[in-house]
């Protein structure tokens, strides 16, 4: 395996803390989600958001990548990634993620095939395989 990028983050003080990256570009504060009991707010943000934004970038780049070897075109297409904090049977926790996809210039069936395969080649739908669920919806 040959790196050819590598982020660096570091975050201070958890859920509750603040996190940056190394070269400053990322400097947000984190904050329990109300619905977890926290205070919430706009001015900052939680691990959960964090995870459904690189998921849906990398997975519409994904997309690209297999749209252009298919002859096809993606332009005004859109990934909103969930991702769930989920409590297990044995009171720990895990995560679940669900894509929406829109492939609004594209019939159905090469829309639904272009995800499926992008699903094969995202680096995070590969690190996620077999560990967490993932729903792929095609609307």
């Amino acid at each position: 395996m040959k790196t050819i990028y590598t982020a660096e983050v570091t975050a201070t003080g958890g859920r509750e803390g603040h996190i940056h990256s190394q070269d400053k570009v990322l400097d947000l504060g984190l904050a329990v989600p109300k619905s977890m009991g926290g205070p919430g707010g706009s001015a900052a943000t939680n691990p959960e958001q964090l995870f459904a934004a690189g998921y849906s970038a990398c997975f519409q780049g994904a997309m690209g990548l297999v749209a252009r070897k298919l002859g096809k075109s993606i332009a005004g297409s859109t990934v909103t990634g969930l991702v769930s904090l989920n409590t297990t049977d044995q009171g720990g926790y895990q995560i679940s993620a669900e894509l929406r996809v829109k492939i609004p210039n594209l019939p159905r069936a090469e829309a639904e095939q272009i995800v499926n395969t992008a699903h094969t080649v995202c680096p995070y739908s590969l690190a996620t395989k077999g560990n967490i669920e993932v729903k792929l919806v095609v609307e």
